[in-house]
This record gives structure tokens, C-alpha cells and sequence, in this order.
């Protein structure tokens, strides 16, 4: 077995511009991933979008959250969006690109300018609302796709555009297909 190779900060640094020319409307849906325990990852074709359960099949609301009163899962942490671009550059090898641990990975831009809190986002039949908690790299992130990754998601450019990703809550329920378009329906800039 060969030793995974991470993307030195070089490598990062010159792919920023591939990804800031994701759109920023009319997007695609690339990847579906389904955790439905921890450390494992489901690529799936078709997934069902649930007001209450965040992603069918997927451990989220499971999870205890630091972030509420009574360690509950975060109503505003249900999904978390990262940009695919981003994922192909950290990393190269696509079987490995569901181990970020997102559940949808889009091509759109997740930039704050774009894509504000509150937009809604229409998938397949379901509508999504972009929350406001802040999605970071974290230890997991850094053994999977290496340390300068995780300084270049977090670093004060990665978190201006949301490298890391977003978190977002399905408000209107349905299916969603790999490949499917992705519209920006409401935004409150």
C-alpha cells in the first residue's frame, strides 16, 4: 500500500483560483455522502432530505453538539455543504474525497459575498437555508487531508470564501440526486 500524499501549501496556494471560479448560481450537486456511523462514509446516488433528521440515513442527529445547552444536535449544523473544487484539490484521489466528512459537496461558491446567511438553496426537490455556524477544519480533517490543508482552509483568506464548507438546514424536504442543478432561491443580500 502506498503512503497517501498530502498537497503541500504551494500546491493549495496556486489551486485558489480553479475554485474562486466556481458559480455562483446554477451550481451542481457532486458528491452525496451518507454517515451513518462514525468513520463511515456512504457515496450515494439519491438522497432523501428530512426537516428533522438533516440527511435520511445520516448519524447527524445522533451526534451530541458542544454547541447546545444540553448537548443535542445542532438544528443549524444539519448539513454541511463543501465546494468541490476545494475537494478535488485537497484531494486528487476521488475515492477518497467522501472522508471529509460533508455530506454534499457542490460546485458553487460557498463565499459569503454569494452566498449569504439566510439564502436558500433549491436541490432536486428540496430547498436548504445556509445557517450561521461556522464551519472549520478540525483534527480529523488534518490526518485525512494533511496539515497545510487544514491551514489553508482556516488560514483569515479560507474563512473570508468558506474554504472549509458550510452548514445549512433542510426547510423544505425531497430527494436529491447526484448531478442535480443548484439554484439560488432566496438571498438577503
Amino acid at each position: 500500500m502506498s503512503e497517501i500524499q498530502h498537497r503541500t501549501a504551494d500546491e493549495l496556494q496556486a489551486g485558489l483560483d480553479e475554485i474562486g471560479r466556481s458559480p455562483v448560481d446554477d451550481g451542481t450537486l457532486e458528491l452525496i455522502v451518507r454517515r451513518p456511523d462514525v468513520g463511515v462514509r456512504e457515496v450515494l446516488a439519491e438522497g432523501e432530505l428530512d426537516v428533522a433528521d438533516g440527511l435520511v440515513g445520516d448519524n447527524w442527529s445522533q451526534r451530541s453538539s458542544s454547541t447546545t445547552a444540553d448537548g443535542s444536535p445542532h438544528p443549524d449544523m444539519q448539513l454541511t455543504l463543501i465546494n468541490s473544487r476545494l475537494l478535488a484539490l485537497i484531494s486528487p484521489d476521488p475515492e477518497r474525497r467522501a472522508l471529509a466528512g460533508d455530506q454534499l459537496a457542490v460546485d458553487l461558491s460557498l463565499s459569503p459575498d454569494d452566498l449569504p446567511v439566510w439564502s436558500r438553496l433549491r436541490i432536486g426537490d428540496a430547498v436548504l437555508e445556509v445557517t450561521d455556524q461556522p464551519h472549520i477544519g478540525c483534527s480529523k480533517f488534518t490526518q485525512r487531508f494533511g496539515l497545510d490543508a487544514l491551514r489553508f482552509v482556516n488560514s483569515e483568506e479560507g474563512r473570508a470564501v468558506n474554504l472549509r464548507g458550510i452548514n445549512a438546514r433542510v426547510v423544505q424536504p425531497g430527494t436529491i440526486h447526484q448531478g442535480d442543478r443548484i439554484t439560488v432561491e432566496q438571498s438577503t443580500s
